[in-house]
């Protein structure tokens, strides 16, 4: 049995056998989709959406040159 097969079962049995494991999996399933779904849609909005090409770069331009945020 090569190298790839035996990990696999390896993993596969050891997430069949699992007690406490199945719950805390869920449950960091769960935050994973709170942070990126939920989150991002309440703190980080697209700021450069509905610009134009020009208007992006200069905004990009603004803050890669902006030294007040240090």
């Amino acid at each position: 049995m090569n190298i790839l097969a035996r990990i696999w079962t390896f993993y596969r049995d050891g997430f069949r056998n699992m007690t406490w494991g199945k719950p805390l999996w869920i449950l960091v399933i769960a935050k994973l989709i709170f942070l990126f779904l939920v989150l991002r849609l309440f703190f980080f909005k697209p700021t450069l959406s509905g610009k134009t090409e020009a208007e992006k770069s200069e905004i990009v331009g603004t803050n890669l040159t902006n030294t007040d945020n240090f």
